[in-house]
């Protein structure tokens, strides 16, 4: 060991003792400033919300953790209605000494404390519940949103009514996963649940998140997988992905799930984490190509799924507010898609928001603006909802279905019972001679080659990426992506052009291998050169067939029923039109601006890659008797 090496190691040694000491040191002080020296129990902040922690026990013997806030001072008298999230994610957080010193006296010391603070202040108790099988509660997971964990939300809800402070009426809200467990709720059809809103939810958890148009999104499958089971084992160094004293550190400000009161020790938290037990997703979507094909077992993602379930959800006509947005995933695809099958009531909110709704995703604003309108807004249009259907009991107040939605470029929000609006009308942009997007069909017949470039990204902060993290969304100048992929760009605008719906890519297209993925993105050029995405469309090519196939549920572009049995190879070397829709949005381009189409064979941010092996050419053929286009659905007021 050299000279350098000696000072290296030692300077380790001595910052890994000076770390060592100020543990302790925040550990004793922790000690005096948050627990009570008696009882050696949490002291909760003066004049916030009371928070309880118990066992709910289910029919079958499993145990539930469950934390209820009720507002300080509530009279014994004094009813409420209740609001349920319940997550797989753990309810809540036990916080370490740490990060009760970093807080600081006074601040927020206990999990949870801010939001139930509003939904105290706003007359709702807040119950907060691990799903089966992970967090603090008993049971396993061979599934998500398992046939026993929806019938759990049943029982929690009658628990509920059954609180010396409950009304007898309950709401279901929750984001991602817990939206899908909040729709779910209405299935067990209690009298007592009057009201759901799912938001940033996933009605077709398989086609508009985990493989979109059939393309494996292999980044978040591998990533959520990997939290899950970090969650599920309750390995916070997992989860944070560290070792050694970093994890010790990890574990001093935040050592994992939050017991319920009667295990102060955590014996009984020990027990439940050691009997779970997790599907492997990202395993199990390496084994699944078509919506037909089983997760695990004979359970395929659409037996789990909303949309295979909404006949049932539909029985309860449970007014349901969802709230999505345009670059999340494809989440207001799915919103959509259940807006257009199904009469039920529904207030659809469309925004430029990212998964959770708190930044502004608008991709001509500054990156990391805050969301229009702000969060706190978002939680009183909440609130406004749950009073409408809940809070003094009364019947519910029918609202006729409507979709407001968010013009990004623009600023504004719009109301529109039909989707997509009646004032759009569709308006074709032919491919062209010299990479040209037109209004005219060709007048002559060409084709263009594409040597697909597999390194081709749409960045690490994409609409997909982002779903898991819950990060801003940001498409960086695409200009130089662009010289990778296969474009096709229009002259100026001459007046402001809204895009509102979705648009579809008509292709006649043609391929040297018999699979592979279309990724294809909507952009726009402004006058100085910058390129910025709009949205995109995605489709595994071996899922082309469209003729007599048919989805499960109305879809606003070209049907695919993702089947294996309608699934067929294309012939190489032979032109087939492909007809693929974009993903759905609402945008205003300017006057001098240019409209684009992208074309790539890859997305290395995050898909798969198909094939796998060879390079592979995609030719693209535009002439007068077989044009190729982009019908965009549009107005110009």
């Amino acid at each position: 060991m050299n000279k350098a090496e000696r000072s290296k190691t030692w300077r380790r040694r001595i910052g890994g003792l000076v770390l060592i000491s100020v543990g302790l040191a925040a550990a004793g002080l922790f000690y005096l400033m948050y627990v009570n020296p008696v009882s050696g129990e949490e002291i909760v902040p003066a004049g916030h919300a009371r928070n309880t922690a118990s066992y709910i026990t289910m029919p079958d013997g499993t145990r539930l953790a469950a934390d209820v806030w009720v507002p300080p001072g509530l009279e014994a008298s004094e009813k409420l209605p209740a609001i349920l999230t319940t997550t797989r994610y753990t309810r809540a957080l036990e916080m370490g000494p740490i990060f009760r010193l970093m807080v600081g006296v006074g601040e927020e010391r206990v999990p949870n404390i801010d939001m139930a603070d509003q939904w105290n202040t706003a007359g709702y108790a807040l119950v907060l519940v691990d799903a089966r099988g992970s967090g603090a509660s008993f049971g396993q997971r061979p599934v998500e949103w398992s046939d026993a964990e929806v019938a759990d939300l049943g029982e929690i809800t009658e628990w509920i009514t059954a609180q010396p402070w409950s009304d007898g009426t309950v709401g279901a809200v929750g984001i991602s996963y817990s939206g899908n467990s909040a729709e779910l709720s209405t299935i067990p059809a209690h009298p007592a649940l009057r009201a759901v809103a799912p938001l940033y939810n996933d009605f077709d958890p398989q086609f508009f998140l985990a493989m979109p148009g059939g393309v494996l999104n292999r980044g978040f499958a591998e990533t959520w997988n990997a939290g899950n089971q970090a969650f599920d084992a309750n390995d916070v160094c997992a989860l944070q992905d560290v070792d050694g004293l970093a994890c010790w550190w990890a574990k001093l400000a935040t050592p994992g799930v939050k017991p319920v009161d009667a295990d102060p020790g955590g014996e009984l938290l020990k027990d439940a984490v050691e009997g779970h037990e997790t599907l492997d997703l990202a395993s199990a979507l390496q084994n699944v190509t078509y919506r037909d094909d089983p997760v695990t077992g004979d359970v395929t993602i659409g037996d789990i799924s909303p949309y295979s379930r909404l006949e049932s959800i539909e029985a309860t006509d449970t007014p349901m507010l969802v709230r999505t947005g345009w670059l999340d995933a494809a989440t207001t695809d799915g919103a959509l898609s259940r807006y257009l099958t199904s009469d039920m009531p529904q207030e659809l909110v469309i925004g430029a928001w990212n998964h959770g709704g708190e930044d502004d995703v608008d991709p001509f604003q500054p990156r990391f603006t805050f969301p229009h309108p702000t969060f706190d807004d978002q939680f009183d249009d909440l609130v406004n909802f749950f009073d409408r259907h809940l809070h003094d009991k009364s019947e519910s107040v029918p609202v006729p279905n409507s979709i407001r939605y968010y013009t990004m470029n623009e600023g504004q929000w719009r109301t529109t019972p039909t989707w997509p609006p009646a004032e759009m009308e569709a308006q074709r942009w032919y491919l062209g001679a010299d990479q040209a997007l037109t209004d005219s069909p060709p007048v002559t017949a060409g084709e263009d080659e594409y040597a697909v470039d597999p390194s081709a990204s749409s960045g690490e902060t994409n609409r997909w990426q982002t779903n898991y993290t819950s990060d801003d969304v940001y498409y960086p100048d695409r200009a130089e992506e662009d010289a990778r992929l296969l474009t096709y760009t229009g002259a100026p605008l001459t007046a402001d052009l809204r895009i509102t719906g979705t648009p579809v890519l008509s292709l006649q297209l043609s391929s040297t291998h018999a699979d592979g993925a279309l990724h294809v993105y909507l952009e726009d050029v402004a006058p100085d050169g910058r390129v910025t995405y709009l949205t995109e469309g995605i489709l595994r090519l071996i899922h082309n067939v469209s003729e007599e196939a048919s989805l499960p549920y109305e879809h606003p572009g070209p049907p695919r029923s993702f089947l294996r049995a309608d699934a067929e190879p294309i012939t190489p070397g032979q032109v087939t039109q492909v007809d693929m829709p974009l993903y759905a949005t609402s945008v205003r381009l300017e006057a001098g601006h240019r409209l684009r189409i992208a074309i790539a064979g890859s997305d290395a941010s995050a898909f798969a890659q198909y094939p796998e092996t060879g390079a592979e050419v995609l030719t693209v053929v535009h002439s007068p008797a077989s044009p190729s286009f982009l019908e965009l659905p549009v107005t110009t007021d």
